[in-house]
C-alpha cells in the first residue's frame, strides 16, 4: 500500500490563515458583532480595557494556520476522490468538517455552560465565516498539478 500525501499549496495556507485573522477582527469589532458578543459572555469595556495576554494573537495565528491547512489536505482529498471544481469541493468539504466537527463540539461543550447556548451561536457564527474564508482562498488557489 502506497502513502499518497496531500499536495498543498502553501501560499494558499498562509493567505487563508491571514484572511481567516481578519474575518475575526472584522467580526468582533464593536460596530458588527462585538458588542453583543461582549454582553454574551459577560464582558465590559473595564473588563477587556487591558487587552488579551501577549500569547493569544500568537495561539490564533498558529492555530488558524493549522485549521487552513488541514482543510488544504482534506479539501486535495475530496478533489481527489470526487473531480470536479476544486473550488467546490474546498467550500463543501469546509462546510461538512465546520458542521462535523466544528458546529458539534461548541454546541456539545457550550450545553454546559451556565450563559446558555447564546455564547455557542457567536462562536459558531465566527467559525462558520472563518472556514468559508478560508475554502474560497484555498479553492480559488489549488496546488499545482
Amino acid at each position: 500500500m502506497e502513502l499518497t500525501v496531500p499536495a498543498i499549496n502553501i501560499w494558499a495556507v498562509l493567505l487563508a490563515t491571514v484572511a481567516a485573522m481578519a474575518a475575526g477582527f472584522v467580526y468582533y469589532q464593536p460596530k458588527v458583532l462585538g458588542n453583543a458578543w461582549m454582553k454574551a459572555v459577560g464582558h465590559t469595556s473595564d473588563s477587556i480595557a487591558s487587552g488579551p495576554k501577549p500569547w493569544v494573537y500568537p495561539m490564533l495565528t498558529v492555530c488558524a494556520f493549522v485549521t487552513a491547512w488541514v482543510l488544504a489536505g482534506a479539501a486535495w482529498i475530496s478533489q481527489e476522490f470526487y473531480g470536479g471544481s476544486f473550488l467546490l469541493n474546498a467550500l463543501v468539504t469546509g462546510w461538512i468538517l465546520f458542521v462535523g466537527f466544528t458546529a458539534a463540539r461548541v454546541l456539545t461543550h457550550d450545553a454546559f455552560d451556565p450563559r446558555g447556548l447564546g455564547v455557542a451561536g457567536f462562536t459558531i457564527l465566527n467559525e462558520l465565516i472563518v472556514v468559508t474564508v478560508m475554502a474560497l482562498v484555498i479553492g480559488v488557489w489549488p496546488p499545482a498539478s
